[in-house]
């Protein structure tokens, strides 16, 4: 009988200890599973960035491709001046993706049951038996779905429409670039931009040259190739660049996008600062995103199947220069 007895202490012991072991690594998996699921690889990494001159902090103006809001800029060099919101962009807010204070909150949920599980007190009030490990694995869950809820409703109380007050709608313009594109940027130049008194005329070989840079700037990103994004990007947006793709290669994988096809797009607005000409078009296109090991090939994230991305790019020109990328922004 006392073996019977040892033998079940023992598979106790390694019961409690399986249990606390799988717990740790959950527990240290989750934050980071939730960071990987909500960021995009494709070039800009799936956050706002750039500058947009003087409206770097005011909205762009809605459009047929893209009617709802967008974000504000997570990453910029410009900072708020005369004449411009005194809000800063936000790199981290209540609920942001950057973490924030629920990021915060989160961690020390998981945190603090974590220690307590180690010293005794159980990660969600003692972890007795396959029962318990259940219900920690239940309320884990229950805790990221209401976290996840919570971050939604506040990106969509918070969002920059409110944030922008004043910035109202205004005429968006259209290249009619037509046929396969489905539509193309917009569909004709019917009405001519005197009509619409557009501070600055964007013509047809413009939107060509916006269609042109969706295209390169993503296959060089894919090649991880810097001095091509040089020549297609302000210098700001190819800091941001590099920083990506160091990210990238610190993880041994590269992030390759194909196949991408302009669906629509239309321009939000075109004004000139200076000597320097500014154009925001959004732009909802298709392309294959997946990022592979370096090593072997193998997918770790996104897949073969294409998809559709709807973001908001601002464009910058000089005199004697082609038109360059200054600014990615997300929808919401």
């Amino acid at each position: 009988m006392p073996g019977i007895w040892e033998t079940n202490m023992n598979f106790s012991q390694w019961s409690r200890s399986l249990v606390k072991t799988i717990a740790v690594v959950l527990a240290l998996a989750l934050p980071t599973a939730l960071a990987i699921s909500s960021a995009d690889a494709r070039v800009g990494g799936g956050f706002s960035s750039g500058s947009r001159g003087s409206r770097t902090f005011s909205a762009p103006p809605s459009t047929t491709t893209a009617p709802g809001s967008t974000s504000q800029f997570n990453r910029t060099y410009s900072q708020p001046g005369a004449g411009m919101s005194t809000t800063a962009p936000s790199r981290g807010g209540f609920f942001n993706r950057g973490g924030g204070f629920l990021g915060g909150l989160a961690a020390g949920f998981l945190g603090a049951g974590l220690l307590g599980m180690l010293f005794g007190g159980g990660l969600f009030g003692g972890l007795g038996g396959l029962s318990s490990f259940l219900g920690l694995i239940i309320q884990i869950v229950l805790v990221v779905f209401v976290v996840r809820l919570a971050m939604s409703w506040w990106q969509r109380r918070n969002s920059p429409q409110a944030a922008y007050a004043g910035a109202g709608p205004q005429t968006s313009y259209r290249s009619g670039l037509g046929g396969g594109l489905g539509g193309g940027l917009g569909s004709g130049l019917g009405g001519g931009f005197g009509a619409n008194k557009a501070p600055l005329e964007i013509k047809p070989a413009d939107y060509e040259a916006f269609e042109r840079l969706l295209g390169d700037i993503q296959s060089a990103w894919s090649n991880e190739d810097v001095a091509k994004l040089h020549t297609l990007a302000t210098p700001e947006m190819v800091s941001y660049f590099e920083q990506d793709l160091a990210q990238n290669r610190a993880r041994n994988v590269v992030n390759k996008v194909t196949n991408v096809k302009l669906l629509q797009g239309d321009l939000a607005e075109a004004w000139r600062e200076g000597e320097t000409d500014y154009a925001t078009v959004a732009m909802r296109f298709s392309l294959t995103d997946k990022t592979v090991d370096r090593n072997t090939g193998a997918i770790v994230a996104g897949s073969e199947q294409p998809g559709e991305v709807t973001e908001v790019w601002t464009f910058a020109r000089r005199p004697g220069s082609p038109w360059e990328l200054s600014a990615i922004q997300q929808t919401n």
